[in-house]
């Protein structure tokens, strides 16, 4: 059974209900540890003001651990769905190159395959869920096991 970091923005509440949506694709995907699902936001540091010195210190460091220790790391790429670019969230493509240098897998969940996807993280994706069709679907049965070894599952621009 595989860990995941669950790298998303969290900062509204479609971000939000994006993120549990591709939770429960992970839940239902018999290759993952549903116990072992790491979203940021659900363990933020409270022990310090939000954004102090010592607090952003914390959750940079708990974060880190994290996507270290995951098998894979899953990223949502869609962070403002209305912006002509959407842009992926800055620290969500942080946590992927952090992946890609441990060489842990990353799996790509795009909600709106008409935006660009960057060339960086289309060559270093290990697999790409479109969830504006069957991606979420896909990505429930999708096989995590023993990623490293397998070919990349990239889009086709």
């Amino acid at each position: 059974m595989n860990n995941v970091y669950l790298a998303a923005p969290f900062f509204d509440d479609a971000q939000k209900a994006r993120i549990q949506e591709v939770k429960a694709a992970l839940i239902a995907n018999p290759t993952i540890n549903s116990e072992g699902i790491f979203i940021p936001e659900e363990h933020q540091f409270e022990e310090e003001p939000f954004g102090s010195r010592a607090w952003q210190q914390y959750v940079y460091a708990s974060d880190m651990r994290q996507v270290h220790r995951a098998d894979l790391v899953v990223a949502l790429l869609d962070f403002d769905m209305t912006s002509a670019t959407n842009e992926p969230d800055s620290g969500t493509m942080f946590e992927v190159g952090a992946a890609v240098a441990e060489k842990t897998p990353v799996l790509i969940v795009q909600y709106d395959p008409t935006k660009e996807l960057n060339l960086m993280i289309s060559q270093g994706l290990t697999a790409y869920f479109d969830a504006s069709k069957d991606g979420l679907k896909e990505l429930a049965t999708y096989d995590c096991d023993d990623l490293r070894s397998k070919p990349a599952h990239r889009p086709v621009f």
